[in-house]
């Protein structure tokens, strides 16, 4: 089903296309080039085409060595990017590891629908949400189905969902036809619904008795986590041009940051939606194609008292938690989340570049540029990159030709390759020294 809200006017492109362009997934109904046997659309045509620009080392740290606190165990990850503030620092993994299981979840992409919602974990339990809003839980250790539950209305079909966070004993479903939905985390069955009325493709953020949700037309809402009841709410600017999916709040210290497809990010009392203040990492120029949309899609981390935002428009900056003043910003794009570790931060570019940045000053320590092209020479077959996660001594990222590379966080350079199922769209998750992938073709692989 698709939603009444209006994206790109003049361009319209199907899922079909976005799974091998992720990179620019922006929400339609039809082809991209219209419906079969129509004249050409009129009006405006909008460039989607990537604007290349070097991203630099900054000559003054190049050879200073990068120091990273050591790994530490984690034993959940209970929400989409991890912990409510998307801090994971330096997770712990095995040395050499060795796929364990794979499992099919349910239905992943095809034309009609997009397979967006990442794997949450949280005692022992494994949570997925495939493209028909099944619910399953598994056993962490081998895979095993425990429950599974459908919550899609039969009446219902082509919508796209957001995606799963677990707190106190509750499963918090945010869905397409725009209902949030708690389950019962060792059951299965329902505890509460309710109908926000605008559809929801972002995943939740549950924390201090509350559920955040963002709506498709950029409206927030706090949800008391017993019972669904609304607690407060509050807006940003609508936007009709919007990628497909979206990030999740961000909540620590009582404070929650809301980020938006329009490229705010707005900081409210989680007690009772006070704004605190905002910020802007909007694009000041919407004709300049893909880097034109604004859209905030990689989750705003807040760690020690600092909040890390990028936007697809190039900007990716660092605010003070409470006063909401700029500490620094660098223009540089990006749709995937920045991963915090010490004194270092790890971003994708939407240009396919992994960064390192210094957390204090956002001065770039090194950068290397991932393969971009299945043919490099006829510069064909776009390769969409997603991640990082910092797992003893190693970054991980993913793609959508199914491959998944180990990286030295200490200099950029590649130390190993894997080859999975399929391609590689949702950002891999690491628990109980357990690494999972989750394809595109709804296959989970676990390696530890």
């Amino acid at each position: 089903m698709c939603s009444k809200i209006k994206f790109i006017p003049h361009l319209k492109i199907t899922l079909k296309w976005i799974t091998f362009f992720s990179a620019f997934m922006l929400v339609g109904c039809d082809t991209f080039i219209g419906v079969k046997g129509s004249p050409p659309l009129p009006g405006k045509r909008v460039s989607i085409l990537i604007q290349e620009r070097i991203i630099k080392a900054d000559k003054t740290i190049i050879n200073k060595n990068i120091v990273l606190p050591s790994p530490s165990y984690n034993s959940n990850w209970p929400q989409t990017g991890g912990y409510p503030n998307h801090a994971m620092h330096h997770m712990q993994i095995g040395q050499k590891i060795r796929k364990q299981w794979t499992i099919n979840i349910g239905t992943g992409s095809s034309s009609n629908e997009r397979l967006m919602a990442q794997p949450i974990i949280s005692n022992d339990h494994l949570y997925t949400m495939d493209t028909e809003t099944n619910i399953n839980a598994h056993n962490i250790d081998n895979g095993n189905l425990i429950w599974r539950r459908n919550l899609t209305p039969k009446y219902e079909e082509n919508h796209i969902n957001g995606g799963l966070a677990y707190l106190d004993g509750n499963i918090f479903v945010t869905t397409g036809i725009g209902k949030v939905i708690a389950l019962d985390s060792k059951l299965g069955i329902t505890k509460w619904e309710k109908n926000l009325f605008a559809p929801l493709r972002v995943a939740p953020t549950a924390r201090d008795g509350r559920v955040f949700v963002i709506t498709i037309t950029n409206k927030v809402y706090a949800l008391d986590s017993k019972t669904g009841n609304i607690i407060w709410s509050n807006a940003g600017i609508e936007e009709t041009t919007n990628f497909l999916g979206g990030a999740s709040p961000a909540v620590e210290n009582g404070v929650v940051i809301a980020p938006f497809s329009s490229g705010e990010i707005i900081a409210f009392k989680v007690e009772n939606g006070q704004e605190l203040w905002r910020d802007s990492i909007s694009s000041k120029n919407r004709s300049s194609g893909i880097i034109g949309l604004s859209a905030i899609r990689g989750h705003p981390v807040i760690d020690r008292g600092i909040v890390f935002a990028i936007s697809n428009a190039r900007n990716f900056i660092a605010v003070n938690l409470r006063t909401g003043r700029r500490i620094w910003s660098q223009k540089i794009g990006g749709i995937e989340t920045p991963w915090v570790a010490g004194n270092y931060i790890f971003i994708l570019s939407n240009n396919n570049e992994l960064v390192a940045f210094e957390r204090a000053t956002g001065r770039i320590h090194w950068t290397n540029t991932l393969p971009k092209w299945r043919k490099p020479v006829d510069r064909s077959g776009r390769i969409i990159w997603t991640g990082p996660l910092l797992a003893s001594d190693r970054l991980i990222v993913a793609n959508s030709i199914g491959e998944a590379l180990s990286i030295s966080p200490y200099n950029g350079k590649i130390l190993g390759k894997i080859k999975l199922p399929d391609a590689i769209t949702i950002s891999p998750i690491i628990a109980k020294n357990t690494l999972f992938f989750l394809s595109d073709d709804a296959e989970l692989t676990a390696f530890r």
